[in-house]
């Protein structure tokens, strides 16, 4: 199986902010971004396997300015790290303001979908390459933030996180 490049999964999504996705307050719904990064995401997960891809887990969604109504939606999503068959998806969400144009980061996101076959099993994928450093940086995170997501989930016992233990071990030295 071929491995992938990070920036062939790149995908990126624009939407404007209208009255039906705003609360009381005009600000972006939360769960209106939701959608609208699991479906970046879901992209960018497909572009690195080609095959049907199934939301795993929301890892990480930070809020931290709010989205005005009127304002430009910009959702730059890449597949940071795959597994066996799963494939973590960061993401930057950017606001571009309606009028003035500036744009600023306002939301980070980390998705993880898994591959399926035609009868929802998973299935392989391929590695993943990354090449810039902010690649190789998210590409490291990418295991320990996996270890938590599953240790969280019951999933795997927090003795076996290696990655975890080692990163808390060079913190108290």
């Amino acid at each position: 199986m071929k491995s992938i490049l990070a920036k062939d999964t790149y995908t990126v999504t624009t939407h404007l902010v209208l009255p039906e996705n705003t609360n009381t307050l005009g600000n972006l719904m939360g769960g209106q971004l939701l959608n609208w990064l699991d479906i970046a995401s879901a992209i960018a997960a497909h572009r690195h396997c080609r095959r049907v891809v199934v939301t795993a887990a929301v890892n990480n969604v930070s809020f931290q300015h709010p989205i005005k109504l009127g304002d430009l939606v910009i959702i730059e999503a890449k597949v940071s790290r795959a597994f066996s068959s799963s494939m973590e998806v960061f993401m930057d969400i950017f606001v571009e303001h309606s009028s003035t144009g500036a744009k600023i980061k306002c939301n980070e996101a980390i998705y993880t979908f898994v591959a399926v076959d035609q009868l929802g099993n998973p299935i392989q994928v391929p590695d993943l390459i990354p090449e810039t450093e902010e690649e190789k940086k998210r590409f490291e995170g990418a295991l320990r933030r996996r270890q938590l997501r599953l240790i969280l989930a019951g999933k795997m016992k927090p003795e076996e996180a290696t990655e975890l233990k080692a990163l808390f071990a060079a913190q108290n030295q």
